[in-house]
């Protein structure tokens, strides 16, 4: 079985999107030797539920936007996953970043299943109180999928702690009673965790030192471009910094800015936290997102959208080491190239796993009404990162793989025997 889409020819992120994870799908598949049937149903969405989010402007205009939720697959526990504002994004787009949950779950061993969702609207372009409504709303819709023992949304781009504040608040209210357990990545006041803030920029440099060191690399000095300087990349150039690495570049869909010597990075990622564009930032020279992938560094973290490192650029980039921390950033064909290059790629299930298992662990806090300190997260976090670095570069080393292959034959190998060891109903 294929089930491959055609070339990826003018086709909207979400469509190439979709086409690679089934692609990736398709290759583990194979490895496995899974039959037609079980790659069948890998390849389909468990529950696609598309819905309209009607809104009421301040100036007491309407409109109606388009929301998503969709649970790829249960086999291995409830669906888990973020929810995106964003303006691109649609069914397609979803439904790739569900399946990708699924294979970073079982790659993490924690017992989840993959899920996602998201309303197609710039948050930007809201008030305050347009993306309550609107967030209030969406959450309202999707009600019936969603639960402590069904569907655990959690924060993605666009989408912070306060979001998740109203979607459990809205949750609870319907219920009669507070459910914190019903998201993660909120508020530590409502019964958020500790540590949740920042644990997928964490995670991405557990993984980044965890590759030189595989590499007999060290890491001090090590120069590195990040793409992507939202809530992921800006903390994640923070920490890489503070290992001992150099960062030389980073960028915004603005624009970024290089220093060969290393750029002041803490000061930067507190101008963005306050809403300055990388663009307006003074530190080194400006560039631009296309230019930065192709900076001679060591390392390059590609950490905002999927689909940025394509057949049209991967030749060009001269980093040894690509470490996604955005979901599906680098396409089928330019994994293939760099590959061919001995370019490293550490792929986006291992290394921005961070947040989804910080998720898992405030979901278990919630469940017990129990808390653990950050000290403690961070260690919970550490070994269950460790430990899946250490299974997919150990097959990897044993079969020839290149990460991406290994992660996702253990990830999907998982699923594949959660499925059969619980049978088909009816």
């Amino acid at each position: 079985m294929t089930l491959l889409a055609g070339p990826a020819l003018d086709v909207s992120r979400g469509a190439a999107a979709r086409r690679a994870a089934l692609t990736q799908l398709a290759h583990a598949a194979a490895h496995l030797g899974l039959d037609d049937g079980i790659h069948e149903m890998l390849a389909t969405p468990r529950r696609s539920l598309t819905v309209a989010v009607p809104l009421r402007r301040e100036d007491g205009s309407q409109t109606v936007l388009t929301g998503y939720r969709v649970q790829h697959n249960l086999s291995r526990g409830p669906a888990k996953g973020g929810i995106r504002f964003h303006p691109a994004t649609d069914l397609d787009e979803v439904t790739a970043l569900a399946m990708w949950m699924t294979w970073k779950c079982a790659l993490v061993g924690i017992p989840y299943g993959g899920a996602k969702g998201g309303v197609a609207v710039d948050p930007g372009s809201l008030t305050r109180l347009e993306l309550e409504r609107v967030t209030r709303r969406y959450a309202s819709e999707i009600l019936p999928l969603i639960g402590p023992d069904k569907d655990i949304p959690a924060p993605d781009v666009g989408t912070d702690e306060q979001t998740m504040a109203w979607i459990m608040d809205t949750f609870s209210v319907t219920a009669g009673y507070s459910v914190p357990g019903v998201v993660t990545g909120k508020p530590v006041s409502i019964g958020g965790s500790q540590g949740r803030a920042g644990a997928t920029s964490r995670g991405v440099t557990l993984t980044v030192l965890a590759a030189l060191t595989r590499h007999g690399v060290p890491v001090e000095g090590r120069r590195v471009a990040v793409q992507g300087f939202g809530k992921v990349g800006a903390l994640a150039a923070q920490y890489l910094a503070e290992a001992g690495c150099r960062v030389v570049a980073v960028c915004d869909v603005t624009g970024g800015r290089h220093r060969e010597s290393g750029l002041n990075v803490a000061p930067m990622v507190a101008a963005a936290a306050q809403g300055v564009p990388v663009a307006e930032m003074t530190d080194g020279d400006p560039l631009t997102a296309e230019e930065l992938l192709e900076v001679d560094v060591d390392v390059l973290v590609p950490a905002a959208l999927e689909g940025v490192v394509t057949a049209a650029n991967a030749d060009r980039i001269r980093a040894r080491l690509v470490v996604e921390g955005a979901n599906g950033p680098t396409t089928p064909e330019a994994d293939a190239i760099l590959a061919a290059r001995g370019c490293v790629v550490v792929p986006d299930i291992l290394a921005n796993a961070g947040g989804v298992v910080v998720s898992y662990l405030e979901w278990v806090q919630n469940l017990q009404a129990y808390s653990w300190s950050e000290n403690e997260v961070a260690h919970r976090l550490q070994d269950l990162l460790k430990r899946a670095f250490d299974d997919v570069a150990h097959l990897a080393d044993e079969r020839g793989l290149t990460l991406r292959q290994a992660a996702h034959v253990i990830g999907v190998g998982r699923v594949a025997q959660a499925h059969l060891q619980r049978g088909l109903y009816p």
